[in-house]
């Protein structure tokens, strides 16, 4: 399984709004309305989970009012807000965007008191309902070698003894780990408090991308990111590279499992040779990054370090947590790495690599550019990425503090950068449904619509993971989709209802206040001119709503 040759993602749709890895081309937009205008080719109904939006009249005119508006310039400058732009800002940076109620909270405690808060989410207490919710996701607390030996289907002649009911059974119980995992995101990102810690996960899962869809990781995605990326997302840049490197779900994906130094006394059937993917990720995609300065000779010196580092599915030889040290796998001889002279050592060569790898200046470099790219802007200053570099190197990796030089940056408070960067669609979805103040959405639909807008959470089969830019998800299909997610969400299609409850519409009025009435004048004036009925949906797919 090679990766050094980037694939594009396979499309959810016959014309994919994104991509996962490469983005696709012409996708200069806005054009002119008349060349988004839908055909009764193109406007197919959206399956929204059981909910079918069918292409009715009233449908039709919304989709075509936001058309309109996405002709218009970008609204920020002409936004005239009814509170200061910082406080909005900075929800739309350092959260998944405002709730009812943020708006104020975040004026009454200042910006600066927020964003400390944020930068120490163990001082933010979860609501009980929240905690309520994720206790009942068994699945959050097991490790790798548990959910293998819960969940895991069987196999060989365990699985030709079992009919065929059981094995479908079988491979239905293997599903469970994941789904309570996409459960779990959501809920978090929606309803924690714990604000930058969500966009945080968002964004450290993305950088070490695993693909659920791989063999055993369907049952390992979820414990790589609560043991691997949740720990860490705040801390120390070297505990986070150590903890992928280390989980299972790294390793499978990557195929380090079966990297074996050629005539070892481990060396066979599978296990009989190098295997430099697990390398070169780590190098191109992890830490050094593409134009890092390393070489082929490195690459392979690399996969030579961490041979043996393979995965231990019943915790019987390595650490109970599914990694496992096969020390007749491993190349023991003396290497040099990036220049630097490693002797053979066992296990201790990979951290000493690790080590390397995290503390190098291309790294700083790389990090920061990520980081100040995804807060920032999708070409961010170079003198900001230099200043996050230089923080990077001098407090030793510590993601906390450089995020906290970040936010206090004159580039990040510029006004030019406001309301600047296009929200990917698990951004959108999520900012979407905080604005609406929904308690309890239906989280299964919801993931579901993540996925059908090109962006299923776990789902990126190539390890560079999904893009953070608006050259990769602004595209005319991706935005008539989005418009019939808001118009189905307005309409209160998404909370979870007891059987004979009726279905509660979002209250524009209020809507509009949880926002902080960011709109431009035309916006305002196409809202305030349309049905009451239709005025949530059309906040809901504005412009500005797109933007953070």
């Amino acid at each position: 399984m090679q990766f050094s040759s980037r694939v594009r993602c396979i499309g959810f749709f016959s014309t994919p709004p994104a991509p996962c890895g490469e983005t696709t081309t012409n996708k200069t937009l806005p054009p002119t309305p008349y060349s988004l205008l839908p055909t009764p080719y193109s406007l197919k109904p959206m399956y929204l989970g059981k909910l079918n939006l069918k292409p009715v009249y009233w449908l039709l005119g919304l989709i075509l009012t936001v058309i309109l508006l996405w002709a218009l310039p970008k609204p920020w400058h002409a936004a005239s807000l009814s509170t200061d732009p910082k406080v909005l800002h900075v929800l739309n940076r350092v959260s998944f965007g405002p709730r009812p109620g943020d708006i104020e909270r975040v004026k009454s405690m200042g910006v600066d008191a927020y964003i400390q808060s944020q930068l120490s989410p163990e001082s933010i207490p979860e609501p009980p309902q929240l905690r309520k919710q994720l206790n009942n996701l068994e699945t959050l607390e097991l490790n790798a070698v548990e959910l293998w030996k819960g969940y895991a289907p069987p196999q060989g002649k365990k699985k030709r003894q079992l009919s065929q009911q059981e094995r479908k059974q079988a491979q239905k119980r293997s599903q469970i780990p994941r789904q309570q995992g996409l459960e779990a995101r959501l809920i978090k990102a929606i309803a924690s408090p714990q604000q930058l810690q969500e966009v945080m996960v968002d964004f450290w899962f993305n950088h070490f991308n695993v693909f659920d869809n791989k063999g055993l990781n369907r049952i390992w995605v979820s414990s790589f990111e609560q043991d691997a990326i949740r720990p860490h997302a705040l801390g120390r840049f070297r505990d986070l590279l150590g903890a992928t490197a280390h989980h299972p779900a790294m390793l499978f994906y990557l195929d380090n499992h079966q990297n074996t130094a050629p005539g070892s006394p481990g060396a066979r059937g599978r296990y009989k040779g190098l295997n430099e993917n697990y390398a070169r990720e780590l190098m191109e995609l992890h830490t050094l990054g593409v134009d890092g300065g390393y070489t082929q000779e490195d690459v392979i010196t690399l996969a030579r370090i961490l041979t043996g580092w393979t995965t231990d599915r019943e915790g019987k030889h390595g650490d109970s947590r599914g990694f496992y040290f096969e020390t007749k796998r491993h190349d023991y001889s003396d290497k040099v790495f990036l220049g630097t002279p490693i002797p053979g050592s066992g296990s201790l060569e990979g951290e000493q690599a690790l080590d390397l790898l995290a503390r190098h200046p291309s790294t700083a470099h790389y990090i920061s550019y990520k980081l100040a790219q995804y807060f920032v802007a999708d070409q961010p200053p170079a003198k900001l990425v230099d200043t996050l570099a230089q923080r990077f190197l001098k407090t030793d990796g510590d993601i906390r503090k450089v995020l906290a030089t970040l936010f206090q940056s004159p580039e990040f408070w510029d006004t030019q950068y406001y309301n600047s960067k296009f929200k990917s669609p698990y951004h959108y979805i999520i900012s979407a449904v905080r604005a609406t103040g929904s308690k309890k959405p239906k989280w299964k639909t919801l993931s579901g619509i993540i996925r059908q807008l090109g962006m299923p959470i776990y789902g990126c089969p190539t390890p560079n993971g999904y893009k953070n830019t608006e050259k990769a998800w602004l595209s005319p299909d991706g935005m008539i989709r989005r418009v019939s997610f808001a118009t189905a969400l307005a309409n209160g299609n998404f909370e979870q209802r007891q059987p004979k409850e009726k279905r509660k519409p979002v209250d524009a009025v209020q809507l509009r206040k949880t926002l902080a009435n960011h709109f431009s004048d035309q916006t305002k004036e196409v809202i305030d001119s349309s049905p009451a009925k239709l005025r949530a949906a059309l906040i809901l797919g504005s412009p500005e709503m797109m933007y953070r």
